[in-house]
């Protein structure tokens, strides 16, 4: 019978961390060690070459998002989730970008938590899904993105269309009046110079496939 794979916390906060390692018994899992540094955690995790990490991005001796490649190299079979005081998108991004797995606030209940640690053990991807549309609009934000010209609103309404919505349908999932919504799709359509709804549904789809 294989041994329960081991769970690591690299963090500086020894509360956090004895939080963390409660949470994680709570939820069946008993192989946990912990790190009090960057330094302490990546010879745990060369040395026990635990299925997860869960890593703090604020540690006083070390980069969080610098630890993030330096872990998963020394132990490409492991998983990464940031669990952080910081809840910027641009750090989100760049985190998931460096190979982390999931990304969770420590201001989020200890339910979201353990939701991460499980999905991501299963071969998931985390990301709240507030974190995921920030992302979204950080990345259309970008000068060459051809959205980057859409309000928050426009995504949502652009968005619902993809998923196949109506004008009734959106205003009711929005909570706004039917012709709020009809004049949102209209005002889209001219600024992506899509001529008819199908096109912008169209528009809608392709890009729900890169993070709509």
């Amino acid at each position: 019978m294989n041994a329960e794979p081991y769970i690591l916390i690299v963090d500086d906060h020894a509360v956090v961390r004895a939080g963390c390692r409660l949470l994680l018994q709570q939820g069946g899992h008993t192989a946990v060690i912990e790190a009090e540094s960057g330094e302490e955690g990546l010879k745990l995790n060369a040395e026990r070459q635990p299925r997860l990490v869960i890593l703090d991005l604020g540690l006083k001796d070390a980069s969080g998002l610098e630890l993030i490649r330096h872990l998963r190299a020394a132990n490409p079979a492991g998983c990464v989730v940031i669990f952080t005081m910081h809840e910027d998108p641009a750090m989100a991004a760049r985190a998931m970008e460096n190979g982390a797995n999931g990304y969770v606030s420590k201001n989020e209940g200890p339910n979201v938590f353990l939701d991460a640690v499980g999905k991501v053990l299963d071969g998931g991807i985390y990301l709240s899904h507030a974190m995921a549309q920030k992302i979204a609009l950080l990345n259309i934000r970008a000068p060459s993105h051809p959205l980057r010209d859409l309000t928050a609103r426009e995504i949502d309404v652009l968005r619902l269309l993809g998923q196949g919505k109506s004008a009734n349908e959106i205003a009711a999932a929005l909570n706004i009046g039917y012709r709020t919504a009809a004049n949102a799709i209209s005002l889209i359509k001219r600024k992506l110079n899509a001529p008819t709804t199908g096109r912008l549904i169209h528009i809608a789809i392709e890009h729900m496939n890169s993070g709509l």
